[in-house]
């Protein structure tokens, strides 16, 4: 998270806040799922 808000110029808290959000209005229990889903939908690459 700190090292992803760097990148973004916002804080770590802000980023959780963000993939939290994410998590819960894709139903989804585990960053692992959301980033499977990333990947299946070419939101982002291995």
């Amino acid at each position: 998270s700190k090292e992803i808000g760097g990148m973004l110029g916002i804080s770590a808290r802000t980023v959780e806040t963000h993939r939290a959000n994410i998590m819960r209005k894709l139903n989804m229990r585990s960053v692992v799922d959301v980033v499977r889903f990333a990947i299946r939908n070419g939101l982002t690459r291995m």
